[in-house]
């Protein structure tokens, strides 16, 4: 029992031993363990302050860069706000010099334009100088041209034709050229006898009443007082063969028409309708007429006007196929466009566009109506009277007296702008209707009444009838007239003469190439 309870001991003994050692051993183990955590946590916490070390080295070393390039950015920040005050002082610098440059360019462009200014005021000045010394030149030229006509006029009165036609020539030149008046009555009365372009005839004993031209210009027909009918025909070397184709001094020839195939009516104050044919002449009474005094075209018709009547003719058979008494005294007739205007001795006109329709109004003038025409274009209307007064009626009714003639008005024709007047003082005046004031420019003169004048359709010849029996071709065309005298020139003016009626202060030229 005692060996039992010492093996019991002993067992106890062992195994507290072994208890002892195993919690020993695991006191071991868990030092070594907790050691080896120790050793790893000792580690860790070195590797840890040596990071922290480094980590603080590299922050201290970090912050010392901060520092740095905090300083440097102060630096740089300054240096910034440096330039920054610079660029702003430049700017302002530049500013400043951008406005003193546009004040110095503004005045630049003041003082230009003032440069300009006085410039164009300069050149304005020169111009206005310059076209007033034309002007006057113009004028000096143009009156020189006139005071040439007047002594060529005076020049050819006295015979010396020659000097005439060289001073004539001059006066149309220096007038032409300096567009002036052509028709001032110095220059065209000289153009006109220089160039010696009036034809006459004298192969009727009574006046010759009135003319008729055929639309060719190669004949012209003229009757007259004493019963007298001519044809004037032009043959191929440019002369004229005048034939009396009628002659019986019981009529009063008033009116002739040519037609168109040769045809010729005359219409006689006694009452008589004289034709003349290829079938012969035809003498036809009016009956029922007084003193038939004119002859007319009223659309495709012919009219034959009387004192007391209008007649209807009939081409074809020669006969009167109607009539019209009239209850007034006709006293003058003329034709515009397709109307027939009849004047009374009571101061009426009457429009007549047939024989049963005749319109009446009031003559807008005061006096007796001797002749009449008018201008449908432009809208005015002429009344010649038998005091040689004139009266220009435009448009609006405004009345314009045109004072150029001393005796009764014979004839007045209307062409465009141009009037056309004639009168028993002798005189054809020509006017513009649309001058600021109308002046005469006399385009042919005699020492007899003109009964009646017409003009060719080229318009460069007149041709009057006067009271004496002259039938007269007068040249009027200014250009005709010019060349025809220059073509006559021999010579120029000498220096002499040049001086003497040009003058000094004109530059001298031979002549005979200034007029070329």
């Amino acid at each position: 029992m005692t060996k039992g309870k010492g093996l019991i001991s002993s067992a106890v003994l062992g195994l507290i031993l072994s208890v002892t050692t195993l919690i020993g051993f695991m006191g071991w183990y868990g030092s070594e363990k907790a050691n080896d955590k120790l050793r790893s946590e000792l580690a860790t916490l070195r590797k840890n302050a040596r990071i922290s070390a480094v980590q603080k080295s590299v922050s201290a070393q970090m912050e010392e860069i901060a520092t740095q390039q905090k300083e440097i950015s102060d630096e740089q920040r300054e240096e910034a706000l440096q330039q920054t005050r610079l660029a702003n002082q430049l700017r302002e610098q530049s500013e400043e010099e951008r406005r003193n440059a546009i004040i110095a360019q503004n005045i630049a462009i003041e003082s230009e334009q003032k440069a300009l200014d006085a410039y164009d005021q300069a050149e304005q000045q020169r111009l206005m100088a310059e076209a007033a010394k034309r002007r006057a030149d113009t004028l000096n030229y143009i009156t020189l041209g006139r005071s040439l006509g007047s002594l060529a006029t005076k020049q050819y009165l006295t015979g010396n034709y020659n000097l005439a036609s060289i001073l004539g020539y001059a006066s149309y030149l220096f007038t032409n050229r300096y567009h002036g008046d052509l028709y001032n009555p110095s220059v065209f009365q000289a153009l006109t006898l220089t160039s010696q372009s009036k034809r006459k005839w004298d192969y009727h004993e009574g006046a010759i009443m009135n003319l008729d031209i055929a639309p060719t210009d190669d004949k012209v027909v003229t009757v007259s007082s004493y019963g007298e009918i001519v044809l004037h025909e032009k043959k191929g070397d440019g002369s004229w063969k005048s034939e009396v184709l009628f002659k019986n001094k019981q009529y009063d020839f008033r009116d002739v028409w040519m037609r168109d195939n040769g045809n010729i009516y005359a219409v006689s104050r006694t009452g008589h309708l004289v034709i003349l044919s290829q079938k012969g002449t035809k003498i036809l009474e009016l009956k029922g007429m007084q003193r038939p005094m004119k002859l007319s075209r009223l659309g495709t018709n012919s009219i034959v006007i009387a004192e007391d009547a209008v007649a209807l003719l009939d081409n074809d058979t020669y006969q009167i196929s109607d009539i019209r008494k009239l209850n007034f005294r006709v006293i003058c007739s003329s034709k515009v466009d397709d109307t027939a205007i009849l004047f009374d001795d009571k101061g009426r006109m009457h429009h007549m566009k047939s024989l049963n329709s005749i319109t009446t109004r009031k003559v807008p003038v005061v006096g007796t109506v001797s002749d009449y025409d008018a201008s449908s274009s432009l809208h005015y209307q002429v009344f010649g009277m038998t005091d040689g007064t004139v009266f220009l009626v435009d448009k609006d009714n405004k009345i314009l007296r045109l004072v150029g003639h001393r005796s009764r008005i014979s004839k007045v024709k209307v062409h465009g702008r141009r009037i056309y007047t004639a009168s028993y003082d002798g005189t054809l005046n020509l006017w513009i209707s649309d001058s600021e004031k109308p002046e005469p420019i006399t385009l042919y003169s005699d020492n007899s009444w003109i009964m009646h004048f017409s003009f060719d359709k080229s318009r460069n010849y007149l041709w009057v009838g006067d009271q004496k029996g002259n039938l007269v071709q007068a040249m009027i065309s200014i250009p005709m007239m010019a060349e025809k005298i220059h073509k006559s020139l021999k010579r120029g003016l000498t220096q002499e003469e040049w001086n003497y009626y040009i003058g000094k202060n004109v530059k001298y030229d031979p002549f005979l190439t200034f007029i070329k």
